[in-house]
């Protein structure tokens, strides 16, 4: 048995990277404390107080609260490929071949989907954090201005100074900004780099802040489902019903993170198995995107959502 996720370890990240407009926002910098559970820790203090030249000091407070979250995202699959396939489709159809294209075509946009989806649900649960807007009302003449007004929306301004923020856009709406009069603008296929890699998509700035172009926008809900029965039970994911389109999502990379557990891809050659005279490819995936509050007041205040007014039936 080989594990195939170590072995190609480089090529399976570099894949992931290159074609996960999130890439940005995975990490594996965290503690864990058994298989699913790690640990963020909040903590909050009190301010200052007027001192007082009589003698003493104001007594201030702090409060410390490890908060454990779960990764529940648990997903896998295998593929049997028979001795004859390959010899028959001139090694096309070769365990390396259908892993790069599983990772590519089911992975990447899969891993996509999960961060823009609970992302959106944590923004929907925050008053002043979230909008409702028909994308046909989203037009060349007032694109610039609403996305200035979403950027300046509670406390975000604090994140967008720090240079934290990313902003996800559909194609309607960049193409908006391409025709737009109203800011100077450079709008080009570009890159933002992450460990070496970078993620090529069409890219614009607006105070500063990133604006990446979604062009697979089935990727771009605010809820999937994810059962088995997705896409006629063929498996992967499909927008839920009764979710909504995103026009325009905005994510801070110092609060919002997709954490990997597991990335298991083993394969076993003919002969390794029981199930059958082939080489046998099994991939499983354990993972999840959490938006952690800030530290300041334990709420969350760094994400925002747009979403448009028809929903899925």
């Amino acid at each position: 048995m080989l594990n195939y996720a170590e072995t190609y370890s480089n090529e399976l990240l570099e894949t992931l990277v290159q074609g996960a407009l999130t890439s940005p926002f995975i990490t594996n910098n965290v503690r864990w404390l058994d298989a699913k559970t790690f640990h963020f820790t909040q903590m909050s203090v009190t301010g200052f107080k007027n001192h007082k030249r009589n003698g003493g000091w104001n007594q201030g407070e702090f409060n410390q609260t490890d908060v454990p979250f779960t990764v529940t995202h648990d997903r896998d699959v295998e593929f049997l490929v028979d001795k004859a396939d390959v010899d028959e489709t001139n090694q096309t159809a070769s365990i390396q071949n259908i892993s790069n294209t599983f990772e590519q075509t089911q992975v990447t946009p899969e891993t996509d989907a999960l961060f823009f989806s609970k992302v959106a649900a944590a923004a929907k649960k925050e008053n002043g954090y979230h909008s409702e807007t028909a994308a046909a009302d989203w037009t060349v003449e007032n694109t610039f201005s609403k996305l200035k007004k979403i950027l300046a929306a509670g406390k975000l301004r604090r994140y967008r100074s720090n240079g934290s923020l990313i902003v996800y856009v559909t194609s309607e709406i960049m193409d908006n900004l391409e025709q737009s009069t109203s800011f100077t603008r450079k709008i080009e296929q570009t890159q933002i780099a992450e460990g070496g890699l970078g993620i090529e998509t069409r890219i614009t700035e607006v105070d500063g802040v990133p604006l990446m172009e979604v062009i697979d926008d089935e990727r771009f809900y605010d809820a999937f489902d994810f059962s088995d029965e997705a896409n006629d039970g063929e498996g992967g994911f499909e927008p839920a019903t009764g979710a909504h389109k995103i026009n325009v999502l905005v994510a801070c990379l110092q609060t919002c993170k997709t954490v990997p557990k597991i990335a298991s891809i083993y394969f076993f050659a003919p002969g390794a198995h029981t199930k059958g005279d082939g080489y046998l490819y099994q991939n499983r995936q354990l993972s999840d995107t959490f938006v952690f509050p800030n530290g300041k007041d334990g709420k969350v205040d760094s994400v925002y959502v747009d979403t448009d007014t028809v929903a899925v039936a």
